[in-house]
């Protein structure tokens, strides 16, 4: 789960969220005007206005940071139904004193404790509705009492609030990664369902927890996501496709409370990465010889792509032959591996070795970890043996195409020797070393 944005834009749906309104998209500082301006007085006092904004923006942005709506199948981030979210009426004029300070306010927002994620800042009226949060017309005397936008909204939510300022502005897309998860799978989206399943596993403990939360997609994890469809009514094939990906967010932010004004909250240790969100020019290190791994690979049926060596440093010719794979699969020019560069270099690789008649050791193109089971399997096997009866730093294992501990273990021996990220785990860069290693021995 990322750190909070504010978006460029908002997708409102014009009525309760199951009528048939239209939706409308619009800037997400416009749409804050067109509440405030719905929602209170041009006339009330500036501190009870920018009071009244925190919240309407904190409020807002929780929706759109949880996923709230779009996780339970919807087209739209927030509605313009009081009775779920904020008021809002299309074409509608805008004050100019609250055009103003919308203007100044729009991408500061209200977080508590050390939690992250836009406060879930409920407000009501205070006279025909009242509510635990934020009392509109109460903000009114407190300002006349000389309060600060600060002071009055700690009077509502609490001394240990946090308002942070000037946060990035930018286009929010959706957290599904576009990708089937499944085992073999590796990167953060697999570590950030493994994290929210543990977390949801301590409310529904028939889900089983998954001990190591490292983004590789194992049979642990496997486990959990089988068990969790399970409970919740969804096909069962271990498999994190769109459905199941939200259905987890849906559920982690239920048993989190992310969207109510009490919440456990999400903490900044919770969405800190392992893997990069992108990698550029200038980096380093297992998942940079993983992409020249693959453009390596590439360019080997591919002559547009200028062959480069896999020697873990992100430089020019790296970033040139991003840049030309990009350019031949039609992406963004921008020489840096993102979220569709990566799945763009995963799904042409796949699709060559998938015509390629049957080779002996081609890395399969999915991660082989605990639970694989297969042709790779075995082939990998075979490799270790052979590599065991010359080192005996390396356990002697069957070779019976099931990815099982004893296999692990020796994965996890040959990686100390090769001075590689020990995880257990076959990806390409190991497996190409396990190959290096084995055409030495055979």
């Amino acid at each position: 789960m990322p750190n909070p944005v504010v978006p460029d834009y908002i997708t409102v749906h014009l009525g309760p969220p199951d009528s048939n309104a239209r939706n409308v998209t619009v800037p997400f500082a416009d749409y804050i005007k067109n509440v405030a301006s719905s929602e209170v007085y041009p006339t009330w006092p500036e501190n009870a206005l920018r009071a009244n904004i925190y919240a309407q923006i904190s409020l807002a942005l929780n929706r759109v940071y949880s996923e709230f709506y779009r996780s339970r199948g919807y087209d739209f981030d927030i509605t313009s139904s009081t009775s779920y979210d904020q008021a809002y009426y299309d074409g509608r004029t805008i004050f100019q004193n609250i055009s103003e300070l919308v203007d100044e306010l729009f991408n500061d927002y209200i977080t508590k404790g050390n939690q992250i994620q836009p406060l879930f800042a409920q407000y009501c009226s205070g006279t025909t509705v009242t509510c635990n949060g934020l009392s509109q017309w109460g903000t009114v005397t407190l300002a006349n009492q000389g309060r600060t936008p600060y002071q009055i909204l700690q009077n509502y939510y609490g001394n240990d609030i946090n308002i942070v300022r000037n946060a990035p502005v930018k286009n929010v897309v959706e957290s599904y990664p576009g990708v089937l998860l499944r085992l073999g799978s590796v990167g953060e989206d697999v570590r950030t369902i493994q994290r929210q399943l543990n977390r949801i596993s301590t409310n529904y403990p028939l889900i089983p927890k998954i001990p190591n939360v490292n983004g590789i997609f194992d049979a642990t994890t496997q486990a959990s996501v089988r068990t969790f469809q399970q409970v919740f009514g969804l096909a069962v094939d271990g498999i994190v496709g769109k459905a199941t990906w939200y259905k987890i967010k849906q559920i982690f932010n239920a048993v989190k409370r992310i969207s109510e004004l009490y919440s456990e909250g999400i903490t900044l240790s919770e969405v800190q990465r392992q893997f990069s969100k992108v990698i550029k020019q200038g980096d380093r290190g297992i998942e940079v010889s993983t992409i020249q791994y693959y453009l390596a690979f590439i360019s080997a049926f591919d002559d547009s792509i200028p062959q480069i060596s896999i020697d873990g440093i992100f430089g020019p010719a790296t970033r040139s032959a991003v840049t030309a794979f990009q350019q031949e699969y039609g992406l963004s020019q921008d020489g840096i591996v993102g979220r569709a560069t990566w799945n763009k270099l995963q799904d042409v690789y796949n699709s060559i070795i998938r015509d390629l008649p049957d080779v002996y050791n081609v890395y399969p193109g999915y991660f082989l970890t605990t639970g694989t089971r297969g042709n790779a399997v075995r082939e990998l096997q075979n490799m270790l043996r052979t590599i065991a009866r010359n080192d005996g730093s390396i356990p002697l294992i069957e070779a019976d195409g099931i990815y099982g501990n004893r296999t692990r273990d020796a994965v996890s021996a040959f990686q100390r020797t090769a001075g590689l990220p020990v995880n257990g785990a076959v990806g390409p860069i190991t497996w190409n070393a396990i190959m290096e290693r084995y055409n030495e021995y055979r």
